[in-house]
């Protein structure tokens, strides 16, 4: 409907506060993903509604002062912090003259940019075709009509309908492509649970720092940089941890806030990788002041994808800019909960090394166990969980 341009585009962000609390961080976060998608950020339009409007999400009145806006900054794009539905987007590109995207969207933008594995692009493909269908049944009202000309004339399909089918198609193909996918991964799997050896993910909230940690670990070279959704790829690697043997270390997707449900489903066999690990290091921004809902955010996903009972350690990265200490903090059963470091300099890399050595040990014990000893056994699974 509307071209992009070869430039970078100038974009105008929509933030409404309809009471969901933080708008601060959530506009912060909102500019973050816009420049990761390749935008520059020319102006915010906000607000304040008690309900969204539905037509128009934000109202009449609101509308014409992004049209002002826009035409004031020249911008050529508006996003909105929100999710909208086909018909409102319809509705704000009819009375904007302009491309208009939601942050569903924008984040598929972002994710079909950084994928680089096969499984990675067919992942992205299928959320961003879950998300095009229903644009497609109440979107596009110029296609509901029957293809006419010489060599157009079909059997009676309208446009919509062919759209509908081929789009069908495809995303049964990919389903198909990513269920043989899932097969091997679970076949390496067994394998890998066949040698008995500690599967550890990396999970937190997208640049959180996961992957320099991952690279600080084990040098593997993973990509790291300061931006949104740096890593979409599964990587594992392992970890030598000096007597307890070797773990197998995995850099996962980070997640956010408010993360798409087409993204969760389509990276099941990804995400699956992390509801069946032994443990989870939960890598935390310790010098972000929204560190808490961020932690919970991320344990929402957590309980989305059936890891909400994977035991975990909590990882305060970025100590650097915190000044605090490299330390570990223990619960009063004396389980690791805590383990403060900076993945950047490398301060506190060796404590967290002696806690995955400490719980794999911990698993290992659990394994050999005798079947007539229940009460070793509670004790050993009660440090893992």
């Amino acid at each position: 409907m509307f071209e992009r341009p070869d430039a970078g585009e100038r974009a105008v962000l929509v933030q409404l506060d309809l009471n969901q609390g933080a708008l601060s961080e959530r506009l912060s976060e909102l500019e973050l993903l816009t420049a990761s998608a390749g935008a520059s950020v020319e102006a915010v339009v906000g607000g304040r509604r008690a309900k969204p409007d539905s037509a128009l999400f934000a109202g009449s009145g609101k509308v014409h002062e992004i049209a002002d806006t826009l035409r004031a900054h020249d911008a050529d794009l508006v996003i909105f912090n929100h999710a909208l539905s086909p018909a409102q987007q319809r509705n704000l590109e009819r009375a904007l003259q302009c491309r208009v995207i939601d942050r569903t969207a924008l984040i598929l933008d972002i994710f079909a940019q950084r994928a680089r594995s096969h499984e990675g692009k067919l992942q992205v493909e299928l959320a961003q075709l879950d998300h095009l269908s229903t644009r497609l049944v109440r979107g596009w009202t110029h296609l509901e009509r029957q293809k006419g000309g010489i060599g157009l004339r079909g059997p009676g399909e309208t446009q919509l309908e062919t759209d509908r089918r081929l789009l069908g198609d495809r995303v049964k193909m990919l389903k198909s492509r990513l269920a043989r996918i899932e097969k091997q991964r679970r076949v390496r799997r067994r394998g890998r649970d066949r040698r008995e050896v500690l599967s550890v993910s990396l999970v937190g909230y997208t640049n959180a720092g996961k992957s320099t940690l991952f690279n600080a670990m084990t040098k593997a070279g993973a990509y790291a940089a300061d931006q949104l959704f740096a890593t979409l790829d599964t990587t594992s690697r392992r970890l030598y941890v000096g007597e307890a043997g070797n773990v197998v270390l995995s850099d996962t997707v980070g997640f956010i806030r408010d993360l798409p449900h087409a993204l969760v489903a389509a990276f099941h066999a990804t995400l699956e990788e992390t509801a069946n690990a032994d443990l989870l290091l939960h890598v935390v921004d310790a010098a972000s002041e929204d560190r808490e809902a961020q932690i919970d955010a991320v344990n929402r996903v957590l309980g989305d994808i059936g890891a909400g009972d994977v035991p975990q350690i909590m990882v305060m990265n970025k100590i650097d800019l915190t000044h605090a200490p490299a330390a570990v903090r223990r619960d009063e059963c004396g389980k690791i909960v805590r383990v403060f470091l900076s993945a950047r300099t490398g301060e506190g890399l060796d404590l967290l090394r002696e806690a995955l050595a400490e719980s794999a040990r911990l698993a290992a014990s659990a394994r050999q166990a005798p079947d007539d000893s229940p009460a070793d056994v509670r004790d050993i699974n009660h440090h893992l969980q």
